[in-house]
């Protein structure tokens, strides 16, 4: 155990990924895949979620041997079965990998479209944002929205202004996952809030990952202050040692109230409109009055119960 927590560390972004890609590389089967959904479904349960975006790696796990139809059977049973076991609903959206060649995303695309009736909503592209813009995945991007998924892609995290122009414009982002960089191009963030584009942000992988230097410093708050709409969520829970929970004391302590969270999450969630509606009847339905802002220790008490529409990474 020693050992792992020395593994989960991290230098710098460049090491988590090269620890992300050492731990994800032990999934091999249907079973190992539908697990991990249903597990974590059972998890989240605890802290309040009804709804769920996941996202997970097809790409990586090919090169490795594994069968695309292995990968993404697995995963869709697993988002059956949490709603099952969990009441908790689950959609996935895969990642392309920047790292992969152009193909490889096209090839991606193509398995999501299969599987659209079967809890895949959308395609997003995560990995070394510094080394592959997202210009590189246009031709697989168009065909994610051909088939009637959104698009959405990891941008403004490690790489600044123009990555986040690059997956609005070139990929037709409906959602951003980080996009926190904004901040650094006024026209951008009155860009974002223009279009309302959804930002997902994960304010203790940033910590972790040396994006931000401290909890007090991220930007969060201005991005929201600008009209941007923005949610609150884990990124990889297990790996950066956070939960629901610790996101939701965390942005209680920059004073902010987790309502507008939730109805920005329902507002980018890429699902029906009639589970849409259900989820935005639970947040009109909680008693939000109940939470105190600007004190984690009081919310911490309450987080287990909160209402979460959350795009879980």
């Amino acid at each position: 155990m020693e050992g792992l927590r020395d593994l989960y560390r991290f230098r710098d972004f460049d090491h988590f990924i090269e620890v992300w890609i050492l731990t994800t590389n032990a999934l091999r089967t249907e079973d190992d895949f539908r697990r991990i959904v249903v597990d974590y479904a059972e998890e989240a349960a605890r802290h309040g979620a009804v709804y769920i975006e996941g996202i997970f790696s097809p790409i990586e796990r090919t090169w490795r041997g594994v069968r695309w139809e292995d990968i993404f059977e697995g995963y869709c049973s697993g988002a059956e079965q949490a709603k099952e076991l969990h009441g908790v609903e689950v959609r996935l959206t895969p990642d392309i990998t920047r790292g992969a060649e152009p193909e490889d995303g096209i090839e991606l695309a193509g398995q999501a479209a299969a599987y659209r009736d079967r809890a895949i909503v959308g395609v997003g592209l995560g990995g070394e944002e510094a080394l592959h813009p997202p210009e590189k995945f246009v031709e697989a991007f168009r065909l994610v929205r051909d088939a009637g998924l959104g698009s959405v892609p990891h941008a403004g995290e490690v790489v600044g202004p123009a990555s986040i122009w690059g997956a609005m414009d070139a990929l037709q982002a409906d959602r951003i996952r980080h996009g926190i960089r904004a901040v650094e191009d006024p026209e951008l963030m009155e860009e974002l809030a223009a279009r309302q584009i959804v930002l997902d942000v994960t304010p203790i992988s940033n910590l972790r990952t040396g994006v931000v230097r401290s909890l007090e410093e991220h930007p969060l708050p201005e991005l929201i202050a600008a009209g941007i709409p923005c949610t609150v969520s884990t990124d990889d829970p297990e790996m950066f040692d956070t939960d629901l929970t610790r996101e939701y004391e965390a942005i209680a302590s920059l004073g902010i109230h987790p309502r507008e969270l939730y109805e920005a999450a329902v507002q980018g969630a890429l699902c029906d409109e009639a589970t849409r509606a259900e989820l935005a009847q639970i947040g009109a339905d909680y008693e939000w009055s109940g939470l105190a802002v600007g004190a984690g220790e009081r919310l911490a008490e309450d987080a287990a119960g909160l209402p979460a529409a959350l795009e879980e990474h």
